[in-house]
């Protein structure tokens, strides 16, 4: 069975990676047909629209397309997000920021909302003190600010994180360090589709664990590495900085792809602060959840 899978061109993909080499979903029947996208509108706009079947992405976008009526569901976990709220050379503080252009993917989902909250920790507001600017996906993003002196800050993540270094950028901290626990990338998929094709999917969700188990294997390190800098074009030292980010307990790869409860419980009420939503008190966790299918490839992954 064909299944598209739509991704972002970050490291996070990893695990899907591993698991395409090491023959995981091609023993379980599937053929899986990866697709980049330039940014989280048009993975979302595709993914209600049928263009493929499978998304991995920050999980709030799920949340913003139920929020829109269109019936998506998440489920699996991944990461935390690995990201670096990185600026350029000249910035020195959060209060560097005032009067600055903030990049971001899409203004109202995701990493945008974490930074921000993390801006609104620092007494920084937007439209009073900064203003953002559409830029892209991660890979685009970190391109955009590495060339466009107006772009001061972004959320960045691996590999980006480390090549945007080499033109002058710099972090101001993790996200993990600066907000905590963070429901990140998962998988989320069509509520429909999931019920049609429920084998397919826990098929599918079995290799993607056993992907992730070998990225985080100690004992494949060399060759996880090796990967990497071939799918991103990396040197041997951004390539190990990168490894070394997904294996960080806490802010990188989730064991297992587990689905982080507390993580998701902040993505919600930055999202209910933030936009203003939900009369400012997030809703409950299940509407956008059915793990169930995650669970039972967990039981068959090897």
């Amino acid at each position: 069975m064909l299944l598209r899978v739509n991704i972002f061109n970050t490291s996070s993909n990893l695990p899907l990676f591993a698991a395409l080499a090491n023959g995981g979903f091609a023993k379980r029947g599937l053929t899986v047909e990866v697709q980049n996208t330039p940014n989280s509108d048009l993975q979302r706009a595709g993914l209600a629209e049928g263009r493929f079947e499978i998304a991995h992405a920050a999980v709030d976008n799920a949340v913003a397309m139920v929020e829109a009526g269109i019936d998506a569901v998440i489920v699996s976990g991944g990461d935390a997000g690995m990201n670096d709220f990185m600026v350029r050379a000249e910035i020195n503080s959060m209060n560097d920021l005032c009067g600055k252009l903030l990049a971001v993917d899409a203004p109202n989902t995701a990493y945008a909302l974490a930074a921000k909250k993390i801006l609104k920790l620092h007494g920084l507001l937007e439209n009073r003190d900064y203003k953002v600017k559409l830029a892209g996906g991660t890979g685009p993003r970190s391109a955009a600010m590495a060339s466009d002196p107006e772009l001061a800050a972004g959320m960045i993540n691996p590999p980006f994180s480390f090549t945007v270094r080499e033109n002058g950028l710099k972090s101001l901290g993790t996200q993990f360090d600066l907000l905590g626990p963070y429901q990140a990338t998962g998988a989320f998929v069509m509520r429909d589709w999931a019920v049609a094709h429920t084998e397919a999917l826990q098929r599918y969700l079995a290799a993607y664990v056993e992907g992730q188990r070998s990225v985080l294997d100690p004992a494949n390190r060399a060759a996880m590495v090796d990967l990497l800098a071939a799918k991103f074009g990396l040197s041997p030292a951004v390539a190990e900085g990168t490894y070394e980010a997904l294996i960080k307990p806490g802010s990188g790869l989730a064991v297992d792809a587990a689905f982080d409860q507390k993580g998701f419980s902040s993505v919600l009420a930055i999202r209910a602060e933030m936009e203003g939503m939900w009369g400012g008190t997030p809703p409950a966790a299940d509407r956008y959840l059915d793990l169930s299918y995650y669970s039972r490839a967990l039981g068959t992954a090897g």
